[in-house]
């Protein structure tokens, strides 16, 4: 019987050993791709190990700073509506919130949400979640106004708007003099003055996965004289702002600007900005990088499919590099100039190739609820 056993333990022994030596053989054979693909991206932004479910793993220069947490782990409150929303976004002592289904602003100049002076906060969507404004005035537009806090997180949220309309309004949801915020997986739709504005000295800001889109027509005869006011981004609120020089570090990772985005896929002044394995593709855009007064740019592994101006040096620029990206079918300019900064952190990188099937599946509101570590 021991015979039998000994014999048993040693076949099991071979055929274990063979298993994981032709286990080991597969591993290197995918690591060589992997090192052959490595090989391609930048010294300034080498591969590093962020995966899904790493809650410590932020990228670009939301990473910086001391890093950007959010609420963490502290217990969730879910909101379902209007109020509850409202309150749980203006109490200090919330630090997670939980968005389940469509919450709709009132349409009245107290409705749009400010979001002030806090530090610590995670606002995310369960899957579906939805926060819809519907008013086009210049009093009463815009969702969600983030005002002089640190250390916040918004995850897997869809901003839906009324439709572009220039009157001087707001945007669906703005950045401003915050520091260390990390907008991962939202989709922003539809806004009236813009989709998504960072401006007024905010500092160490990633957008990673999120979706860009306008899908309603935009509405003519606003007071600001355009018609078409599908401006989707915009970085640094004017010339004039001068103390946004040497703030304004910001990294837009894997997001899609895609069908309806008119201009502004971003449109910087002053910042220094990473714009890196993105997807463009709105057939009906004038132009989409737009580097402004001051701007220092990195326009790095993106695809620019079917787009007019990839690339718009504008007056006053600083510096756009421009390297390892894709264009396709599209016209106008799409050379950088002069040598821009080289960011101080790594992130993961895609080959060029590689980008349109990862962003196209990946951006917007496609998680389930508040998963960490996108990349």
């Amino acid at each position: 019987m021991k015979v039998r056993i000994i014999k048993a333990v040693f076949v099991l022994s071979l055929f274990w050993g063979w298993v994981s030596c032709n286990s080991d053989e597969a591993v290197m054979e995918t690591n060589a791709e992997v090192n052959a693909e490595e090989n391609l991206v930048p010294k300034t932004t080498t591969a590093s190990t962020l995966r899904v479910g790493d809650c410590t793993a932020v990228p670009g220069w939301a990473s910086q700073n001391g890093g950007t947490t959010g609420g963490g782990s502290a217990a969730e409150t879910v909101v379902t509506n209007y109020a509850q929303l409202k309150a749980a976004i203006e109490n200090t002592a919330v630090k997670v919130i939980k968005v389940t289904g469509t919450i709709t602003i009132p349409a009245t100049s107290t409705g749009r949400i400010a979001f002030q002076d806090q530090t610590g906060k995670t606002i995310y969507g369960a899957s579906g979640a939805k926060l819809v404004s519907t008013d086009q005035t210049k009093a009463n537009s815009g969702i969600l106004n983030i005002k002089r806090c640190k250390n916040i997180i918004i995850r897997n949220l869809i901003f839906e708007g009324p439709g572009a309309y220039d009157t001087d309004g707001w945007d669906n949801a703005i950045i401003d003099n915050c520091q260390n915020v990390w907008v991962d997986h939202c989709e922003f739709r539809d806004g009236v003055d813009g989709n998504f504005d960072i401006k007024n000295q905010s500092d160490y800001v990633t957008v990673s996965y999120c979706k860009f889109t306008y899908l309603k027509p935009p509405r003519a005869g606003g007071s600001g004289g355009s018609d078409d006011h599908r401006y989707s981004n915009l970085i640094g609120s004017s010339d004039g702002a001068t103390a946004d020089r040497g703030k304004l570090r910001i990294t837009f990772a894997r997001c899609w600007w895609a069908s309806g985005c008119k201009e502004r896929m971003p449109r910087v002044r002053f910042g220094r900005v990473h714009i890196i394995n993105n997807y463009f593709s709105s057939s009906v855009s004038n132009k989409c990088v737009a580097a402004g007064f001051e701007a220092n740019i990195r326009v790095e592994n993106n695809v620019f499919e079917n787009v007019k101006t990839p690339i718009d040096l504008m007056t006053g620029y600083t510096a756009v590099t421009a390297v390892g990206n894709i264009f396709t079918n599209t016209t106008g300019n799409t050379a950088g100039s002069n040598t821009a900064f080289t960011p101080p952190y790594s992130i993961p990188t895609l080959a060029a190739s590689a980008v349109k099937a990862d962003v196209s599946a990946g951006a917007g509101a496609t998680f389930t609820g508040n998963v960490c570590g996108s990349f």
